[in-house]
């Protein structure tokens, strides 16, 4: 590839958006979820390790352990690292000098920090992509230690390079996970027309993309399908140019009609950002006309060749394997999968080497490269300080890729045996701190019976139950869906993901349903901001329980019905950990603990889509005025052509051509060549012959 500097300031500034949309919308979260009358208090965790600081942070790496020292509860640490991190990459968005790999160590180590910290509503696969992805831009930010060195930004095309493996392993793996998952939606092709209906948050386009006709929908999996497997394996580690970038903009398209269909979440955003990978500064830049050279019109020649090679293959391919036909008469696009699960295994097992060695292949040239680029660099220092840095970071990328490969290697439940001992032991050393991942693998079936959802009820007398709506879910097919935008409600994406196992298997519910009967007001806020939308705003209800419905049908009892004291919901908080055993501790008089609780009580009462609109659009106000400010400064207009020159001008030039000889002229001394001069001038003029009559 080329120069890497247009796409790697693109995939930096899209990573701090990324940042600062978790950061906010973990902010306005943090009371229901983790404060002192919150669904999992943070308090608890903090108060029941009583080990060294040293040992804690080894175990658990998060700067709340830290938080004690500032005079701060555990709340208020959450919402003060979310608040820096926030701040961070706010400044990291507008500018560009925030833009460092020391600024990125900090957000990683933030979120990092909450992760850690979050238990179940921050163990999603969008968490573990972002840190993953944060780590990245570590590496590929510009280090300010060495902006004043002879050779910057040669090593970029190395790290780069993670990015475009990442993005790889992220595509590929989703894509092989809808088939290896057995799911029967996938493999009749049945899965777009459920997946409108049961996905976390539908969107209002997604009812009407719901009424598509079914062989559309099944189309429209097999591009999906298509778009997932085939284009990363043929065409994002491809030599030519023009199929990196064709990838380019089938992974934007895929993930827009995503974004539009159910929502901009972490994962779609990212998926944009690390596809700037495949492109380099020449995609950028002005198209320029210019007379090629034979050798290089006989390799644009082969370039085309190879490109339609691959179009014809892709297109053959997926008719072969979907039986593709079109039916003339009806004007439809019959599909269906045309090999069995066995083939599909066997395929697997089949790319999954060579897959690999691409990658080795790819990052080897990559290396190469630069290591010519460094050797380039004039002076001895020059050079030497470029191949240490050369050195440092490749190496630091060998071990980043060499890592990936046990992640990699677990997908489609395919072992990992053939890794390394060595590799697969310092994978599990480092997993806690979620430097590579495996994505995919945790995909779930889509339900054939419709979209399940968890109904909370709440009664005074246990005879008449009404409903507890909230505000992020969908709940009533005569309504639109709300629009979330990037912000994540993350207690709705764990109840739609609760629905389907039992709720033994989550325990953070109990806490739920004891926050409820209590009343409290930060849970509460997370199923509805207006307190008129609560049926129990007065007073809270005497018992609860959850039923589950799919398409407004009855389908089984979640959780049982209970109340406070009730025998069965304290041996539930037993169970989970959520027992009252230390006390909640008093709010400090610091400043510090008093800013922090003037900012939340200015946050509290508003929804995460409203601050995060608010948000963005502060960010584009202030983009926006500094590109027009910007372009004010420029002159504008053609630039006014120079007059021709006279015949003094060029009785001139030939005397400024020769600066040394005027110098020489001129004397030792610019003053008394002058002085010199005048007096040569004034002896010329008492020989005119005027002086003389």
């Amino acid at each position: 590839m080329g120069d890497v500097r247009v796409p790697r300031q693109l995939f930096l500034r899209g990573v701090a958006v990324a940042y600062l949309c978790a950061f906010a919308s973990l902010y306005i979260q943090i009371p229901g979820l983790y404060g002192d009358e919150g669904i999992l208090p943070a308090r608890l965790l903090v108060a029941g390790e009583q080990k060294p600081l040293l040992q804690q942070l080894q175990e658990s790496p998060s700067l709340l352990w830290l938080v004690p020292s500032l005079g701060l509860g555990p709340q208020q640490g959450l919402e003060l690292i979310c608040l820096l991190g926030a701040l961070l990459s706010l400044g990291a968005v507008l500018l560009g000098a925030l833009r460092d790999s020391l600024a990125y160590l900090c957000l990683w180590i933030l979120y990092l920090s909450l992760y850690t910290a979050g238990g179940d509503f921050l163990h999603t696969e969008c968490d573990s992509l972002l840190l993953e992805v944060g780590f990245l831009a570590f590496l590929v930010a510009p280090c300010g230690l060495l902006r004043s060195s002879t050779s910057p930004g040669l090593h970029d095309p190395v790290t780069f390079w993670l990015t475009r493996w990442l993005l790889f392993r992220l595509v590929l793996c989703t894509g092989l996970s809808k088939l290896a998952s057995s799911d029967p939606c996938w493999w009749d092709l049945t899965a777009l027309s459920r997946y409108y209906e049961t996905q976390a948050s539908p969107t209002p386009l997604a009812w009407y993309a719901h009424q598509l006709p079914d062989w559309l929908s099944r189309l429209g999996a097999v591009c999906v399908m298509a778009s997932e497997i085939a284009v990363p394996l043929l065409m994002f580690f491809a030599p030519v140019r023009g199929l990196r970038i064709c990838g380019f903009y089938i992974q934007v398209f895929l993930q827009l009609c995503l974004v539009l269909l159910g929502g901009c979440s972490l994962t779609h955003l990212l998926s944009v950002v690390l596809s700037f990978s495949l492109l380099d500064d020449d995609c950028f830049s002005g198209c320029t006309h210019q007379k090629k050279k034979p050798n290089q019109f006989l390799l644009s020649c082969l370039a085309l060749l190879v490109k339609l090679a691959v179009y014809v293959l892709i297109l053959l391919g997926t008719i072969k394997l979907f039986k593709l036909e079109i039916n003339w008469e009806q004007k439809i696009v019959l599909s269906k999968t045309n090999f069995t699960q066995e083939n599909f295994s066997e395929f697997v097992s089949l790319i999954q080497a060579p897959t690999i060695w691409v990658g080795v292949l790819s990052l080897t040239w990559e290396a190469v490269v630069t290591m010519l680029r460094c050797a380039c660099v004039r002076g001895i220092m020059g050079k030497l300080c470029a191949l240490t840095q050369w050195a440092i970071f490749t190496a630091t990328t060998v071990a980043v890729f060499t890592l990936s490969l046990v992640p990699y290697t677990a997908v489609a439940g395919v072992s990992a045996g053939k890794i390394f001992r060595e590799v697969q032991n310092a994978y599990g050393a480092v997993e806690k701190y979620q430097l590579v991942s495996a994505y995919g693998i945790q995909h779930r079936m889509v339900p054939p019976a419709g979209r399940p959802e968890v109904i909370i009820e709440g009664s005074g007398d246990k005879k008449t139950w009404k409903e507890l709506s909230f505000m992020h879910k969908p709940s009533s097919v005569s309504e639109a869906p709300p629009v979330l935008g990037p912000h994540k409600p993350r207690l709705d994406w764990l109840l739609w993901e609760a629905a389907r196992a039992d709720y033994q298997h989550s325990h953070w519910f109990t806490g739920l349903v004891q926050q409820l009967l209590l009343g409290k007001q930060d849970v509460l806020r997370l199923l509805q901001v207006d307190e008129a939308q609560y049926p129990f705003r007065v007073s809270p209800p005497a018992f609860l329980r959850a039923i589950e419905q799919r398409r407004l049908l009855y389908v089984r009892e979640f959780f049982p019905a209970v109340h406070l004291g009730d025998p069965v919901l304290e041996e539930l908080l037993q169970e989970a950990g959520l027992k009252e055993k230390f006390p909640v501790l008093p709010i400090s008089d610091t400043p510090l603990a008093q800013a922090l609780s003037v900012l939340r009580g200015h946050a509290r009462g508003h929804s995460g889509p409203l601050v995060l609109l608010t948000l963005f659009t502060t960010v584009a106000s202030i983009l926006l005025l500094k590109d027009l400010v910007s372009r004010s400064r420029t002159p504008k207009g053609p630039k006014p052509k120079s007059k021709p020159a006279t015949s003094e001008h060029k009785s001139k030039k030939p005397r400024e051509a020769h600066p040394e000889a005027s110098e020489k002229n001129r004397g030792p001394s610019g003053r008394g060549g002058r002085k010199e001069g005048l007096e040569e001038r004034r002896i010329d003029s008492d020989r005119s012959p005027r002086k003389r009559k």
